[in-house]
């Protein structure tokens, strides 16, 4: 594959100084290390390897990888890596997609207290599929699952959701045989909403009880218990998104899938568009309208005479 034209790894390196002076105070160090790492990837920084030729006597260097999983060029490996350990644990079976999703309101608490919360997004959704398909009304039945966390949106905005990967049936109480599921369908979409809301809010409850979740600027409001109790009270009775796709074809076709939602970021270099000493220019998607493809362009900070990268 051909080397874009623009990488992220080129805006960092031209604009990463001026954004750090002008965040400077707002930004963690292990986001410093984040940055530092795709600036310095594949460049002498790193060290690398010589190739030559003994008969013409050319040479060819190649740096080294930064590998942070937060740089989408460097995923490829690893990728390749997790998705061979996950073909061991899939069943030559149907597999159904399903999709948990937080309201707007209590993903702005998530981007403040991510450990916390994607735990919760993660306990959540695997308790409710658990619990509905053990139930003899129901499924009756033991069964696993693949979840894969986003925390952005296809606008490229802090989005957290869930993508579960789960098969068609599972095994039976006893474990001595497999429960399969009716043919293409798996659970109530809507009986799976109002659990999953329910766990989730008792479990952020529960953190903010503990006095292990963060509030700042107009959250800080909800600091107070009562407060907060007050302030989940209408997400309660709201409906969540949840959404469940068909089923995938098998085993091969879920690789397909998973290979394009793990070991990667929100933006990567195809999305990149353009960039100068004042902007960078991008493409995002926006399902709102048909063709799906929008640009956006975003003003680069500038770097002071006494700045210090």
């Amino acid at each position: 594959m051909p080397r874009p034209k623009l990488e992220i790894a080129d805006i960092f390196r031209a604009h990463g100084p001026a954004w750090r002076q002008a965040n400077a105070g707002h930004v963690s160090f292990s986001q410093l290390k984040v940055m530092s790492a795709i600036e310095t990837c594949r460049t002498e920084a790193l060290g690398g390897l010589v190739a030559g030729c003994a008969k013409c006597g050319h040479h060819h260097i190649a740096y080294n990888s930064c590998k942070n999983r937060h740089y989408p060029k460097c995923q490829g490996p690893a990728a390749r890596v997790w998705m061979a350990a996950r073909a061991e644990d899939l069943l030559p079976v149907e597999y159904f997609h399903i999709v948990f999703t937080l309201p707007a309101e209590i993903a702005q608490i998530a981007f403040w207290n991510k450990k916390a919360v994607y735990g919760l997004l993660f306990r959540a959704p695997a308790e409710t599929v658990m619990t509905f398909a053990t139930d003899p009304k129901r499924l009756g039945a033991r069964i696993g699952m693949t979840s894969v966390l986003h925390t952005w949106g296809s606008a490229l905005t802090h989005h957290p959701h869930i993508h579960m990967i789960v098969p068609d049936g599972g095994l039976s109480p006893d474990g001595t045989r497999w429960v399969a599921c009716k043919p293409g369908f798996f659970l109530h979409v809507r009986v799976l909403s109002r659990l999953f809301r329910r766990l989730f809010l008792d479990g952020l409850q529960a953190v903010h009880r503990a006095g292990e979740l963060d509030v700042y600027g107009d959250l800080q409001r909800l600091a107070h218990a009562d407060a907060f109790a007050a302030w989940l009270a209408p997400f309660r009775k709201s409906e969540w998104m949840v959404y469940a796709k068909p089923p995938f074809g098998g085993p091969e076709a879920v690789l397909a899938y998973l290979s394009r939602y793990t070991h990667r970021v929100a933006i990567s270099n195809t999305r990149l568009i353009s960039a100068d000493a004042e902007t960078v220019a991008f493409r995002w998607k926006d399902y709102r309208i048909k063709s799906g493809n929008r640009q956006r362009a975003c003003a680069c900070p500038r770097r002071s005479s006494s700045a210090d990268s």
